[in-house]
């Protein structure tokens, strides 16, 4: 698959932002190596209001001091609002103060520990671990759920110890690849996780409920109906927990959740 050029980007971040859907949009994601491109295009494109940036280190942590400076010195173009790495399996606390070193607190670090892709159990346990020194170290951790090869979906089972090692941190995540309203199981077996699966199953995990449930659901309606009956207490707290999604530009997921009666 060939990546779109960042004109293409531009324009259609910017449509979709402004557009009927515009309040489900949140930041731009983009590689710090791609950002001088980024600039020239949102200078040439005079966005109505800056537009809030999610800055992807591809070139070490190095290059995110300068990158950084650069965003700041642009506040009509772009306001950064996290800086977001993959980091090695033992991820330890000293690169985690590195991580802190290049980053302003009012900027987030997101942190996306390697997830094992054969499934070891060792491996797993590992993987979960980081996540949790991540959380406490007061990064977000980033889950990825789907992306181009089917190892970038990760199991049920994994999604549901992930949400318990992030209740029980207290720390709000970020999840990507979420590609779908409600999880699909095409004949193939690719199955896609739903961004109201993990909505839904945040709050069961909250709630001590049944998670695994929830993540393997394919029954909209029965979704939106627990959606809907949370409590603004409840709401709250999936709010705090699931605070950032990544999704792609082209709406499917909005179209799906207007499809669903979830927004207008």
């Amino acid at each position: 698959m060939i990546a779109p050029g960042v004109d293409a980007v531009v324009a259609r971040y910017l449509s979709a932002r402004d557009g009927r859907h515009g309040g489900l949009i949140g930041r731009l994601v983009c590689p710090v190596s791609r950002l001088p491109s980024l600039i020239t295009e949102l200078a040439r494109s005079a966005p109505g209001h800056p537009v809030d940036l999610s800055l992807v280190v591809d070139t070490g942590l190095g290059a995110v001091p300068k990158a950084l400076s650069t965003v700041f010195s642009r506040p009509g173009l772009l306001t950064p609002r996290t800086v977001e790495t993959a980091a090695p399996p033992d991820v330890d606390a000293v690169w985690l103060e590195r991580v802190a070193e290049f980053v302003p607190e009012d900027v987030l670090p997101v942190v996306e520990p390697r997830r094992p892709l054969d499934g070891d159990p060792s491996e797993i346990d590992a993987w979960l671990d980081a996540v949790r020194r991540v959380a406490e170290h007061g990064c977000a951790p980033k889950l990825r759920c789907g992306g181009p090869r089917a190892s970038d979906v990760p199991p049920v089972a994994e999604i549901e110890r992930f949400l318990a090692v992030a209740v029980e941190a207290g720390r709000g995540f970020t999840a990507l690849g979420l590609r779908q309203a409600v999880r699909t199981v095409p004949g193939d077996g690719g199955a896609q996780h739903g961004i109201l699966n993990l909505l839904v199953a945040v709050a069961r995990a909250l709630a001590s409920g049944d998670v695994a449930d929830a993540l393997h659901s394919t029954d909209g309606a029965a979704l939106v109906r627990e959606a809907e009956e949370l409590s603004e207490r409840a709401v709250q707290g999936v709010r705090g927990l699931f605070s950032r999604c990544g999704t792609d530009l082209d709406l499917v997921p909005g179209t799906s959740l207007a499809a669903l009666g979830l927004i207008a």
